[in-house]
């Protein structure tokens, strides 16, 4: 069977930057694939190459069996896409809006009324179906997003960063809907984020971080290269602490946000013993398992929910925006 996504040495250059920097990946059909890499790292590039939105520099890529520059028309007709920023028309009712898409597609009435009808039940927003889309919240929208790309039955859903600029409370229900609509439908789903709770469901996880894809396997795998326990503290001064971790207990401390992060065998018995012998007061302590980003701080000393665009990223994403 073919596979639903295959890229191989994917390179996008704008100038002289070089935003993806040979990617090579396979997601089976079906699959819940995770992309995860802070901004700028090259994950919507590389979704605008599989949506065929940008034509890469070198390398191939296929989606549903087609190539993404040969055959572009076949690849829009297989797959769905939800991007970062709302496209619905808010000047339209939510039927409205799944009508003109179906037109868009060349779906007849006879096929996309009743799946719209199934798709807007399991989102619990039938009822809501005549209303203007300017009425509806952010959570809604995204909801009636996830319907939107679904319509046509596409083979593959893309979601870039599906629920950026939600509340906690709205993301869980969107991704509640979510994970039903792949259980009812089968869709393979290709997700970008770096939203580390949501990477965590996928079935695997590539990590990518400038252009390159620097990790690739089960969210479970990930945390295993990260083995021990992470030791958290906080004291009353942590560089003063952090050499003397060093030097007397033959640590390896990261300052990370104000705390000393610590990776041990044994974190339950290591907190106790610098409770009783570290010289810098410990204000708190706290101990933990890996989690994907202890993996990408292992992998490069950064932490990815918290890093931020250059202006290298900035000015790339402004050339992406110009194609």
């Amino acid at each position: 069977m073919t596979a639903a996504i295959e890229v191989r040495g994917l390179v996008k250059r704008y100038g002289e930057i070089l935003a993806v920097a040979g990617v090579d990946f396979t997601v089976e059909r079906g699959e819940f694939f995770g992309f995860l890499g802070p901004n700028g790292a090259g994950k919507t590039t590389t979704i605008s190459i599989l949506c065929t939105l940008t034509r890469p520099t070198e390398g191939t890529a296929r989606v549903a069996g087609h190539d993404v520059v040969r055959e572009p028309h076949r690849v829009r007709q297989k797959i769905g896409i939800i991007f970062q920023d709302p496209s619905l028309d808010t000047q339209l009712t939510a039927w409205e809006n799944l009508a003109l898409h179906a037109r868009v597609y060349g779906v007849p009435g006879s096929v996309w009324r009743p799946r719209a009808e199934e798709l807007l039940r399991l989102v619990e927003l039938w009822e809501r179906r005549h209303s203007l889309v300017r009425t509806f919240s952010g959570g809604m929208k995204r909801r009636l997003e996830l319907v939107r790309g679904l319509l046509h039955n596409p083979e593959v859903l893309v979601l870039d960063e599906p629920t950026i600029g939600l509340d906690p409370q709205t993301r869980r229900q969107i991704w509640s809907h979510l994970l039903t609509l792949r259980r009812e439908t089968g869709v393979t789903l290709f997700l970008t984020t770096h939203y580390l709770e949501e990477a965590e469901q996928c079935d695997r996880v590539a990590i990518i971080d400038h252009g390159r894809i620097i990790a690739l396997d089960t969210p479970a795998a990930l945390k295993a290269r990260v083995a021990k326990d992470i030791v958290v503290l906080t004291t009353a001064d942590n560089q003063r602490a952090a050499d003397e971790l060093r030097q007397r207990f033959g640590l390896e401390p990261m300052l990370v946000d104000g705390t000393l992060r610590i990776e041990a065998e044994r974190g339950d018995e290591l907190i106790p013993r610098l409770v009783r012998e570290l010289t810098v007061p410990i204000q708190s302590a706290s101990l933990r398992r890996p989690s994907l980003d202890d993996v990408f701080l292992a992998l490069t000393g950064r932490q990815i929910r918290d890093e931020e665009a250059s202006e290298l990223d900035l000015f790339r994403e402004r050339m992406r925006l110009r194609r």
